[in-house]
């Protein structure tokens, strides 16, 4: 398998995670608000999510070379590097970061759920035409 056709399973992947997840908050809005409540309320989860992002997105990350002639390889290293990132904000600042999270999900939760399923149509169907 090619670097391109791995790069737009993550892609596809991403943007069904996208969609579902923004469907469930529409569904049932405050879910996001909850789900980063659960986080804060326990360092160990705090923790635990801290490692599997860098995990995850150092597996993401490690996809492909960077192929400046490839925006799916590109949009893959970005997408891997900003979990590493959240990943290590997690362990070192996971109460301040998720107090910014609070604010900035509690100013919009309907808003970014749209945002999120519009980015996760986007991606999904980009990936599908690759595919």
């Amino acid at each position: 398998m090619a670097d391109y056709d791995i790069a737009a399973w993550i892609i596809l992947l991403t943007g069904i995670y996208s969609i579902a997840a923004s469907v469930g908050e529409l569904r049932k809005p405050g879910m996001w608000l909850s789900m980063i409540d659960n986080i804060a309320g326990t360092v160990a989860i705090r923790f635990l999510t801290g490692i599997v992002l860098i995990a995850m997105g150092g597996a993401v990350y490690l996809v492909g070379s960077w192929d400046t002639d490839d925006w799916m390889v590109i949009v893959v290293k970005v997408l891997g590097g900003w979990m590493i990132i959240e990943g290590a904000l997690f362990l070192a600042f996971g109460d301040a970061f998720i107090a910014f999270g609070r604010k900035m999900m509690a100013a919009a939760t309907r808003v970014w759920a749209l945002l999120s399923l519009v980015l996760g149509i986007a991606l999904t169907i980009a990936a599908v035409l690759r595919l």
